[in-house]
């Protein structure tokens, strides 16, 4: 699925799969033809109230037949009664209304070849820092994604979480992971752009090629500061929701992945 979603122009990290699979081990669905994987999709239950719908992917050479249809009719049925949420290419909005689905707002990736500078201020996240970035992603984005995240802020080679503290206290997070291309921040929460600079621009060190960072809509004060750091406006994905939700005011925030949430 994380090598579909590469050929899609996704452009996932290195060492995704394992994180992914962690969020819901039964959120994972594919359609086959005999042993040929043909179709593929996630729904991934984050808490009792919230799903998350991803890697919806059909192999270009099965399309137009029915099967992704079926699939994800099938996979969604694993949310329950949860609202659940995805980030839709907007082509597709007019089929996902068809499922209940409703445009909340759009997600926009951004990328700069970002020029780095290593800050005294960030240091890496530890195992004892884990509940408190779970709670402030939590509060940034409206869904306690623990299990995803526990596996996330642990980290592997290919990806770092990275915290600022001020007076024992932490008051900024950023993971950035090696992707395909380049590297990917997501999430990144702060309480102010100074903050959120400094992660930033120390993430830049970590990894070669250019910075990509998913944004909400509303994420006002971060999407300021990444076009005065120097990144531009890339694709957009719609933010749609089938059942209710009040997304947060969150101005300095970037989602941690388009796959799981």
């Amino acid at each position: 699925m994380v090598r579909w979603a590469a050929q899609e122009g996704w452009n996932p990290g290195l060492d995704d799969a394992q994180a992914f699979y962690q969020a819901d081990p039964e959120g994972f669905f594919v359609a086959t033809l005999g042993n040929e994987i043909v179709a593929c999709i996630s729904v991934v239950n984050h808490t009792a109230d919230m799903a998350f719908l991803g890697f919806y992917i059909v192999d270009p050479a099965f399309r137009g037949k029915g099967i992704g249809l079926e699939l994800w009719n099938y996979a969604i049925r694993h949310a329950g009664q949860r609202t659940i949420s995805l980030d839709g290419v907007p082509e597709q909005q007019a089929n996902y209304r068809k499922s209940g689905f409703e445009l909340s707002g759009q997600t926009t990736r951004f990328s700069a070849s970002v020029q780095g500078a290593p800050s005294k201020e960030v240091t890496a996240a530890s195992a004892d820092d884990i509940a408190t970035l779970i709670d402030m992603e939590a509060t940034a984005s409206g869904v306690a994604k623990t299990s995803f995240l526990t596996a996330w802020f642990e980290g592997t080679a290919t990806r770092q979480t990275l915290i600022v503290k001020s007076e024992g206290r932490i008051i900024g997070l950023a993971t950035v992971r090696q992707c395909q291309e380049g590297a990917k921040i997501g999430p990144l929460v702060a309480e102010n752009a100074g903050t959120a600079e400094a992660l930033i621009r120390h993430a830049a060190t970590l990894f070669d090629g250019p910075l990509f960072i998913d944004l909400p809509g509303n994420a006002l004060v971060l999407r300021q500061l990444c076009q005065e750091i120097g990144f531009f406006a890339g694709f957009e994905t719609a933010r749609m929701y089938r059942g209710p939700f009040d997304a947060p005011d969150a101005p300095i925030f970037a989602i941690a992945t388009m796959e799981v949430g």
